[in-house]
């Protein structure tokens, strides 16, 4: 073997070698410290989520001990309205429809509850925001029709509204 055969060989050794470590750290071959980083930032974000998901389990825990928990009797309410109740569908209280719903969830009264807890000077200027033609609306008697639909007496507020239409006092 001569020696240009020898360099031959060991130029394309050096050739590929140097085109292997170019393309290993071209393609990302050092980022280990990054993926390390990145992975103590997610763990550090999941034990925040971790203990904020604990303190909402105990806050929830603490309002059922206090008799908040108020759950949805779906089945009551079927059987009492003759009809599918949705929770929190602002449209079973007497003189709500469709669009004043909408203008309460414009004001973040999305739920029976909110609403129960709103006073009526509060309902009124939810109605004015849509213009005069909700001034012949009377939400006198929401928030304590709210109220029934919260607590889940469906048959008081049944009878509240066959004895009261249109939701008048």
């Amino acid at each position: 073997m001569d020696n240009s055969n020898i360099s031959y060989w060991l130029l394309l050794l050096g050739v590929g070698i140097i085109g292997f470590l170019i393309g290993y750290f071209l393609r990302g071959g050092g980022k280990d410290k990054k993926d390390e980083t990145e992975i103590a930032e997610l763990k550090n974000k999941l034990g925040s989520l971790e203990e904020e998901l604990n303190s909402c389990q105990k806050a929830l825990e603490n309002a059922k001990a206090d008799g908040q928990d108020h759950n949805f009797d779906f089945k009551t309410a079927k059987a009492v309205f003759g009809k599918t109740i949705k929770q929190d569908d602002l449209k079973v209280i007497e003189g709500i429809g469709p669009k004043i719903e909408g203008l309460f969830h414009n004001y973040d009264i999305k739920t029976w509850d909110a609403l129960a807890h709103v006073s009526v000077a509060k309902c009124q200027e939810v109605l004015e925001s849509g213009g005069d033609r909700y001034k012949v609306h009377d939400p006198s008697s929401w928030p304590m029709q709210a109220m029934m639909c919260y607590e889940n007496k469906w048959k008081e507020l049944y009878r509240w509204q066959e004895e009261h239409k249109h939701g008048k006092l």
